[in-house]
C-alpha cells in the first residue's frame, strides 16, 4: 500500500487533501501494526486504536477507528464494513431512529449506535492529543462514512470548541433525516466532502425520504473525474456507462464502485492529472 504525503499544514478543499483523506480512510481496514508504522510515516507521532463491540438490528459488530496526533494535524479514520452486512442493516425498518446530536434531527439506528459505542474513546483522545490549536480532520468509507459525518456532528453540536475542521467520506449512506442533513450542511459548509464513485450502491441507501444525504457531493464519474456536482442528465448517462463497463455482470457494478481501492484508484489519478 503506497503512503501519501500529508501535508499537516493544508487548509480548505484540495484533491491532494483528498487523497491523504482516502488513504487514511483505507489505512483503517489494516491491523493495529500497518497502521502504527503509516503514522510514522507520514509523521504523526501518537497513534491511539479504538475497539469496540456494539449490537445493531443484526448480529454483534465491532467499531473499529484510529486517531493520528500530529504537530499540526489530527486524523480519526472509521473503518467500514461489507456491502452485504450494511445492506441488512439498511433493509430493516423495525428499529426506530436515534435522536441527533444535541437534540437535532434523527439518524439512522445502527449507525448511531455504532459511533455511541467508542465515542468515550474517541473524543478523550481528540482532547489529549489537542495540544497545539492542530486542525482536526475525520474521515471514513462505507459504515465509516457515516461514523465520520456523525463524528464531525456531535463534535460541533455537543462540544463546539473541538469543531472539525473538514469532514471527507466515501461510498457514505444516507444517514440522517432532512432536519439534521439541513442543520449539518449549514454549519459544515466548505467543510464537509461526500465523495460518490459512479454507480456505487450503499450511498443510495437506505431510501429518501426518512434519511436524507448531506450536501457536499463529489462525484466521480465512469472515467475518474472528480465533479462538485452530478447533473440529473449527463449523471444518468454517466451511470449508465459504468453499468455497462462489464457486458459480463453488469449488475456487479454497484458493488464494484463500492470498494474502497475504487477511490483510492480514481483519486490517486484524478490527482495525478491535476498535477
Amino acid at each position: 500500500m503506497t503512503s501519501p504525503l500529508v501535508d499537516q499544514h493544508a487548509t480548505g478543499y484540495s484533491l491532494r487533501q483528498a487523497l491523504c483523506m482516502v488513504r487514511a480512510a483505507e489505512l483503517a481496514y489494516q491491523d493495529e501494526q500497518t497502521i502504527d508504522a503509516a503514522a510514522r510515516e507520514w509523521g504523526f507521532d501518537r497513534v491511539r486504536h479504538h475497539h469496540t463491540a456494539f449490537r445493531p438490528p443484526f448480529p454483534l459488530q465491532d467499531t473499529q477507528a484510529y486517531t493520528l496526533g500530529g504537530r499540526h494535524m489530527i486524523i480519526t479514520a472509521f473503518r467500514g464494513t461489507e456491502p452485504a452486512e450494511l445492506r441488512d442493516w439498511l433493509s430493516d425498518a423495525s428499529t426506530p431512529p436515534w435522536p441527533g446530536p444535541g437534540g437535532r434531527g434523527h439518524v439512522h439506528h445502527g449507525f448511531a449506535e455504532a459511533l455511541e459505542a467508542v465515542w468515550p474513546q474517541v473524543l478523550t483522545t481528540l482532547k489529549e492529543f489537542r495540544d497545539n490549536n492542530q486542525a482536526l480532520y475525520f474521515t471514513g468509507h462505507s459504515l465509516g462514512g457515516a461514523l465520520a459525518m456523525l463524528a464531525g456532528t456531535r463534535l460541533h453540536f455537543e462540544d463546539p470548541r473541538l469543531t472539525a475542521d473538514g469532514v471527507y467520506t466515501f461510498g457514505q449512506p444516507r444517514t440522517c433525516d432532512p432536519g439534521l442533513a439541513r442543520d449539518f450542511n449549514g454549519a459544515f459548509a466548505e467543510r464537509m466532502y461526500r465523495f460518490v464513485n459512479n454507480n456505487d450502491i450503499v450511498p443510495q441507501l437506505p431510501p429518501e425520504p426518512v434519511f436524507r444525504h448531506v450536501s457536499a457531493l463529489r462525484y466521480i464519474d465512469s472515467r475518474g473525474a472528480v465533479h462538485n456536482t452530478m447533473p440529473l442528465i449527463g449523471g444518468l448517462l454517466d451511470r449508465g456507462r459504468g453499468l455497462t463497463a462489464d457486458l459480463l455482470a453488469p449488475a456487479s457494478d454497484g458493488i464494484r464502485d463500492h470498494f474502497i481501492t475504487a477511490y483510492v484508484t480514481a483519486l490517486e489519478q484524478a490527482a495525478e492529472r491535476q498535477g
